[in-house]
């Protein structure tokens, strides 16, 4: 009687020791998908892709330009590259590399860099590295960003060193 009063305390210990260290890496495998959804709609063009990985009341933040403003005007102003990809004139990509994540099951601030290229058919290709910061949220089950602020350029070397 004792050894299985023990074992299933032992077993309830374990559980909640185990238990956030499960969830951690699901939340980080979620958010990683995002990233990976996100990166996806930019390379195929997928215009109405990208704006749904967004919350409807989403900001974005520039501080090269001093300025703050809803997502849906910042997406307009990116819509024709994402056009350009999808009709073949362009081929675009961004890829992410964190220096910080905090995150619980509903939340999530995200730091790092991006690296996004867009690369006319018959032109030069336009390379952006910036630093940048993102605030999501979960909402019915799926990751939405909150606010996107785009700080200031990075370098290659901060690039490398974010690897």
């Amino acid at each position: 009687m004792m050894t299985s009063v023990l074992a299933r305390r032992t077993v309830v210990c374990l559980f909640f020791l185990l238990f956030p260290a499960v969830v951690e890496s699901q939340v980080v495998a979620e958010l990683d998908e995002y990233w990976a959804e996100l990166s996806r709609t930019v390379a195929e063009g997928d215009f109405e892709g990208y704006a749904r990985l967004y919350h409807p009341d989403a900001v974005l933040v520039s501080l090269g330009s001093e300025s703050s403003y809803p997502i849906a005007r910042a997406l307009e102003g990116w819509k024709q590259g994402f056009l350009d990809t999808r009709a073949g004139r362009a081929e675009a990509s961004v890829t992410f590399r964190f220096t910080q994540r905090f995150y619980d099951e509903t939340t999530a601030h995200e730091t790092g860099m991006f690296r996004y290229t867009l690369a006319p058919r018959d032109g030069t290709p336009v390379v952006a590295l910036v630093h940048f910061e993102a605030l999501l949220v979960r909402k019915d089950g799926e990751w939405l960003m909150m606010m996107e602020y785009q700080k200031h350029p990075a370098t290659e070397e901060d690039w490398q060193a974010a690897n």
